[in-house]
């Protein structure tokens, strides 16, 4: 009888004491769901989200360090886009210095889609500053999501140029064609880009849109795209960006005029 009343004496401690463990502070934490993240319009304003559905901080970092340069009011040329653009930042660094004579600005964010730089705009990047000209290129980002279709992603570029000049009449846009990707013509993301390409080359007036498609100085003769060019046939190498400032020279030099 004692050995019996020993062994029910035992497995309640046992019992108590996993009850306690659970109860316990180090305890793992119940898993957080994923937050369903919206599918943002192209041509409405929205900020870059994190996973938590809030604005991405790395973002909104780098924008707030946008306006505090637009409020100096000193940039002549203005660069603003996705990661291509900020890109001259990196591989491109060396040729960038070739806009010094502008006090050029380079606006570009990693990631950004056409509605990410629409809001920057309409948050405060062209509060303080008027420059002569802006070298715009986006879109790219916005390729792999269907519920973005060709005619949304150019609406949401015609939005950007509008809101520009909203800020500064007199700007200049250099307007580029979303650049190849992809490594053939059949590539998807390549495809639609070339129709929204097709749509925005019809917001040139001659006078403060002018479009420019310099994409086939990066393919080779039947449309491939080599990774010497763009090593993820993507994103430009530092003689890419090379091709792109020769590509453009001429005519943002016209602009600035």
């Amino acid at each position: 009888m004692k050995r019996t009343l020993s062994f029910v004496l035992t497995l309640a401690l046992a019992h108590s004491s996993a009850l306690f463990a659970a109860d316990a502070p180090n305890a793992s934490p119940a898993p957080v769901p994923a937050v369903k993240l919206p599918v943002q319009p192209a041509d409405v304003a929205a900020p870059k989200l994190g996973g938590d559905g809030q604005p991405n901080p790395g973002f909104m970092k780098l924008h707030e360090s946008f306006v505090a340069t637009a409020k100096k009011g000193e940039a002549t040329v203005v660069f603003l886009g996705d990661s291509i653009t900020a890109g001259w930042n990196g591989h491109g660094r060396e040729v960038f210095k070739e806009y010094a004579q502008y006090n050029a600005a380079n606006f570009g964010i990693g990631g950004d889609r056409v509605q990410h730089v629409l809001w920057r705009v309409e948050n405060g990047e062209f509060d303080g500053i008027k420059p002569k000209a802006v070298v715009l290129m986006i879109g790219t980002n916005n390729a792999s999501t269907a519920e973005n279709p060709p005619e949304q992603v150019a609406a949401g570029i015609r939005n950007i140029i509008t809101a520009i000049h909203q800020r500064s009449s007199e700007t200049k846009i250099l307007l580029l064609a979303i650049f190849p990707r992809g490594a053939t013509p059949a590539d998807g993301n390549r495809m639609k880009n070339e129709k929204v390409n097709a749509i925005i080359s019809k917001f040139d007036d001659g006078k403060r849109i002018h479009f420019l498609d310099i994409g086939s100085k990066f393919l080779s003769a039947d449309g491939t795209l080599e990774k010497t060019v763009m090593p993820d046939l993507l994103h430009l190498n530092a003689d890419s960006y090379k091709i792109e400032a020769d590509a453009i020279r001429e005519k943002l030099a016209a602009l600035v005029k």
